[in-house]
C-alpha cells in the first residue's frame, strides 16, 4: 500500500514539475531570456573548467617536484 502511494505521489510530482518547466522554458524563449540564461551557465561552466585545468597543472608541477 506504501509502495503503491509513494509511486503515484513520485509520479505526480515529476510531471508537474515537468510541466512548470516547459511553461518557465517557452515563457524565457518568448522573451528572449534565454540567451542570458545560456550565456550565464556557459560562464560558470568555463569557469569551471578553467579552475580545472589550473589545478590540474599545479597538482602536475607539485608531483614533478618543482615546488613554488
Amino acid at each position: 500500500m506504501n509502495k503503491s502511494l509513494a509511486t503515484i505521489f513520485l509520479l505526480l510530482i515529476t510531471t508537474t514539475i515537468a510541466s512548470a518547466q516547459t511553461e518557465m522554458a517557452d515563457t524565457l524563449r518568448s522573451n528572449g531570456k534565454i540567451y542570458v540564461v545560456v550565456m550565464v551557465l556557459a560562464t560558470i561552466f568555463a569557469g569551471i573548467f578553467a579552475y580545472l585545468v589550473y589545478i590540474d597543472r599545479k597538482i602536475s608541477r607539485l608531483e614533478k617536484g618543482k615546488d613554488n
